[in-house]
């Protein structure tokens, strides 16, 4: 059963750029390193500065091993320190895990 993260997040507006430009990072890096899919969402309509990661899993147990082995690595951590503290807005984050049903 698929385990999907969906993450959403606002930019600071003076941050957009780089903010962009480090989520492309965030994202390549996962999907070479790690054994799940993670795709940025753009806003078509909304709020301009909310963008979104969505994250595919083959399940929960597959999910928890991905977040270990990300948050022991080094690189990894350093791209999302800087993501969470420096581009995005504080408290603008929100995330919901859900599952597919077959």
């Amino acid at each position: 059963m698929s385990i999907y993260v969906y993450q959403t997040f606002e930019f600071k507006q003076d941050k957009f750029k780089d903010g962009i430009e480090n989520l492309k990072k965030m994202k390549d890096y996962r999907n070479e390193k790690y054994e799940h899919k993670v795709e940025i969402l753009a806003p078509i309509s909304g709020p301009d500065h909310t963008y979104s990661l969505l994250a595919t899993y083959d399940g929960l147990a597959e999910m928890e091993m991905q977040d270990k082995k990300m948050f022991d690595d080094e690189e990894f951590k350093k791209l999302i320190s800087e993501f969470f503290l420096e581009m995005i807005e504080q408290g603008s984050m929100y995330t919901q895990i859900l599952r597919s049903i077959k």
